[in-house]
């Protein structure tokens, strides 16, 4: 096969930040140790890329959604690591799990009962404390199915952890009550955010996800993560302005005077929203306002604190996720996951 061309957009993750993150969340878990969320490609900036660093960096315990995650993820962790969020939906979700040695997250009565049909063994189960998502409820803890499961971990989720919320406390007295009516080894409660809450909330193993890519989702993480993700792009053509003439659809910005651009193979097939109109990429400490709109794939910069950059030249995207949410109104967890495939990771 012939090997395509250099890419002009590049993803930099930052293995070095990565590794920092999980580190920091292990400590902060305190006596629990810190897990991770690796779900949708590792929030969007690869498994290839993502997974080596967090398992030298110590973790051991990774949760994906979807069962069609877990054959990337196994390429790089043993079997008895990796857990499955939504459970055995069907026979063969469950034979799956069987052949593969993962271990799936029993979400429901129903799914107890196919488990223990087809076999049974080792698995994890979620109990929904108030998110009303998947999970079995309060009241279901005491079914026979449920009770005969053989639980390596007890999960729960938090709906409200970035928030000084009430419901926090109500969740937990939820959880630590399906913690004495339930058999088995370990617990497990926080997320990101549940980390910050305090030991109350740890368990045994907590679950990061967004602050391990860089995400802060409270105040109290700020000190301690560090951006990983930086899209990269490089000016495919620049051109002249003269005074009056128009950049991009519809016309929104008007050239002041004569001045000189670039353009950008990026836009919103790359995760790069419209929502980025007004802001600006740098080069260096040199700040490139973008003109105009954003397209599907293009984005015109000024480029006249940049008089020297040219055809060929690497901008980045400020991407410290909570400046980049409050630019954008877009949240630090889509932020990530809208980054398209089309980066060289």
């Amino acid at each position: 096969m012939i090997s395509p061309p250099s890419p002009t957009l590049r993803l930099d993750i930052d293995r070095g930040a990565l590794a920092h993150n999980w580190r920091a969340l292990d400590r902060l878990s305190g006596r629990a140790r810190a897990g991770a969320a690796v779900k949708a490609n590792c929030y969007g900036l690869g498994v290839d890329q993502c997974l080596p660093t967090l398992r030298e960096a110590g973790c051991r315990d990774f949760f994906v959604a979807h069962w069609s995650e877990v054959e990337p993820v196994l390429n790089h962790v043993p079997k008895d690591e990796l857990a499955v969020l939504h459970g055995p939906f069907d026979a063969s979700d469950a034979s799956y799990a069987r052949q593969t040695g993962v271990r799936p997250v029993i979400d429901s009565v129903r799914q107890a009962k196919l488990w223990q049909e087809s076999g049974g063994g080792p698995c994890h189960l979620m109990v929904d404390s108030g998110i009303n998502r998947l999970g079995i409820s309060p009241s279901e803890v005491s079914d026979i199915s449920v009770q005969q499961l053989d639980v390596q971990v007890l999960l729960s989720h938090l709906a409200c952890a970035d928030e000084d919320n009430a419901m926090n406390a109500r969740q937990l007295e939820i959880f630590r009550d399906a913690i004495q009516r339930i058999r088995h080894r370990e617990a497990s409660f926080a997320n990101s955010a549940g980390i910050a809450l305090g030991s109350d909330y740890h368990f045994d193993l907590t679950r990061p996800g967004l602050s391990l890519y860089g995400g802060v989702p409270r105040h109290e993480l700020g000190g301690e993560i560090r951006q990983v993700a930086r899209p990269q792009a490089a000016i495919i053509q620049t051109r002249q302005l003269s005074t009056g003439e128009t950049v991009g659809y519809n016309a929104t910005f008007t050239a002041p005077q004569n001045m000189r651009i670039g353009v950008i193979s990026l836009g919103y097939a790359d995760g790069i929203l419209r929502s980025w109109g007004g802001a600006a990429l740098r080069n260096g400490e040199k700040m490139l306002p973008i003109l105009g709109k954003v397209s599907m794939d293009m984005i015109v910069l000024d480029l006249s604190n940049a008089p020297e950059l040219g055809e060929g030249d690497w901008v980045e995207l400020p991407y410290h996720l909570p400046d980049a949410a409050r630019q954008t109104s877009v949240s630090q967890y889509e932020l990530l996951t809208v980054l398209g495939n089309r980066f060289q990771r």
